[in-house]
């Protein structure tokens, strides 16, 4: 806390039970993004042949083991495990946040309770993860982004095969967003829009829709207005409606009389 300028310290705390693997190397690339990964623990039975390919590369990443035997069975030893040790890193007051890798809802109370007393929660979990634990994280990302075989594009190459959502499906969320950042002219800052939706929704990712950059998600749904004054920031506003063509010389043609004859 005393040295600004280091990176934010955080706590990844992994459900080995149901976290995959391969996700392992996106996932800490993914931490680096924000934060420094302090502490690295994974909590599992380890003796389960079912976690044989977790244990092939816990050193290779540096993550700390925690081995709960599963004694008893329905119970999960490795979820209380996991709790615990979170409440203890939180009142050690070492750390400015903590990854929480799991897509049970059951650590929705302790993503909450760790918010409540300061601490940013990050989620990291299968796109099948239940709302409340996704909303209980200041952002949640999908695991899927994270595999090796998860590509993301740039507008020039067209969207991702892999995306989870086509682009289209991003617009009501975009639209939710413009609208409660947008000026008096209808035009809002893309990166105060980009802040807004991250309010909105804690899993919201372009690259869940195939792209790298939201520039480039809003350009491909075609239902945005794109404009980048010389020297300022890209501003994007809802496409008017077009308003229905009037079939004029048909109409008039049809609605005008013929001067009779004499």
């Amino acid at each position: 806390m005393a040295d600004e300028n280091r990176l934010p310290r955080f706590a990844v705390l992994i459900d080995a039970d149901n976290t995959s693997p391969r996700i392992a190397a996106g996932l800490f690339e993914e931490v680096a993004r924000f934060g420094e990964a302090s502490v690295r623990r994974i909590y599992g039975d380890f003796s389960s042949p079912r976690l044989k390919s977790w244990a092939d590369i816990l050193q290779k990443y540096a993550i700390d083991p925690y081995q709960q035997f599963a004694y008893t069975t329905g119970k999960n030893a490795s979820d209380i495990a996991l709790v615990i040790d979170a409440m203890d890193l939180l009142h050690s007051g070492r750390f400015d946040g903590f990854c929480l890798v799991s897509s049970d809802s059951d650590f929705t109370r302790l993503a909450s309770r760790l918010r409540e007393q300061g601490a940013d929660v990050y989620g990291f979990g299968e796109q099948k993860t239940p709302e409340s634990f996704r909303q209980a994280c200041r952002r949640f990302i999908y695991t899927e982004n994270l595999l090796p075989e998860a590509e993301v594009s740039t507008l020039d190459e067209g969207p991702s095969a892999k995306a989870l959502q086509p682009p289209a499906a991003a617009i009501p969320i975009l639209n939710k967003a413009i609208a409660q950042t947008e000026t008096e002219d209808g035009w809002a800052g893309l990166g105060a829009v980009g802040q807004r939706l991250a309010n909105i929704a804690s899993d919201f990712d372009p690259r869940t829709y195939g792209y790298r950059k939201l520039s480039d998600l809003v350009r491909k749904t075609g239902a945005f207005d794109i404009d980048q004054p010389e020297g300022k920031a890209l501003r994007i506003r809802v496409r008017p409606t077009q308003p229905p063509r009037t079939r004029g010389r048909a109409t008039t043609a049809a609605t005008t009389k013929r001067p009779s004859s004499a």
